[in-house]
């Protein structure tokens, strides 16, 4: 019975480990383009396809602002997005992205 709760909690541990953060952390600076920013930190709220879920639809949200008008957003948060989910260049990297979208 030991030998099968140990295999049980070891299996449980590596599995856990190997599915990790990846070793990046938000504070470092990235090298990684807005897109792949994007998918990393945004679909959660407004999809793979940008058309939303839980977040508004972002698919035409460069007709409506700019680059700069959407990193604000990205760094302060508006209506139940919360700011601080992207700072620095790569909230400025996803909104120079987000802003080719009209």
């Amino acid at each position: 019975m030991k030998r099968k709760a140990f295999a049980l909690i070891f299996g449980t541990s590596i599995m856990l480990t190997a599915c990790g953060g990846g070793g990046e952390s938000a504070s470092e600076p990235s090298a990684t383009d807005g897109e792949q920013l994007f998918k990393q930190n945004c679909t959660s709220c407004h999809g793979a396809d940008l058309k939303g879920s839980s977040g508004p639809s972002l698919v035409k949200v460069g007709a409506e602002y700019d680059a700069a008008e959407i990193e604000s957003i990205i760094q302060n948060g508006q209506g139940n997005m919360p700011r601080g989910i992207l700072e620095g260049e790569d909230a400025k990297k996803v909104a120079e992205w987000l802003a080719e979208k009209k």
